[in-house]
């Protein structure tokens, strides 16, 4: 039986499992956006989130806990470097999925998993979005778009003869 075991083990071994994840890890970290499968990425999401949260705090013990995890220098540096100022005021939620659609070869379906703060376009139609405005019927916005029209072209109506007054005197 399987109670209470949530986690998808990949058809791998634990050490295979594990070298996986840490790759892909890796891989994400030094490139913000990877391309893979869906399973693997909701794997990875598991995988590496509390690893990125450990980088809001720099400390020595944070750092060697998440080099156990990923062996490798640089996505450690870059971690607590770059990434970590980005995520610092950021309560959870480092990583995004986006599925793409299923693979020529064999239909798996694939997606891509990406850091949240580093994709420009998401963050640029989130700045956008600040700015929306309450929906109105198209007879209200009829009649507001009339009523400027209507008030702008009196004064100009009015201003007209009064000019020409002084002229015929």
């Amino acid at each position: 039986m399987r109670h209470n075991k949530k986690f998808n083990h990949l058809s791998r071994k634990k050490a295979h499992r594990d070298s996986l994840l840490a790759n892909l890890t890796v891989a994400l970290i030094m490139h913000k956006r990877i391309f893979t499968t869906l399973a693997k990425a909701k794997a990875l999401r598991v995988y590496a989130e509390p690893l990125i949260n450990r980088a809001k705090e720099d400390t020595m013990n944070n750092r060697r806990v998440v080099f156990s995890y990923l062996q490798n220098k640089e996505a450690v540096t870059e971690l607590f470097r770059e990434i970590s100022q980005k995520i610092a005021e950021r309560p959870g939620g480092y990583t995004r999925i986006l599925k793409t659609g299923n693979r020529l070869g064999d239909n798996a379906k694939t997606c891509f998993i990406e850091l949240v703060d580093y994709n420009e376009n998401m963050l640029k139609e989130k700045a956008g979005k600040k700015t929306t405005r309450t929906r109105r019927s198209r007879k209200t916005t009829a009649k507001a778009v009339e009523a400027p029209k209507a008030e702008l072209e009196l004064p100009a109506a009015e201003e007209a003869p009064k000019a020409e007054e002084p002229k015929a005197e």
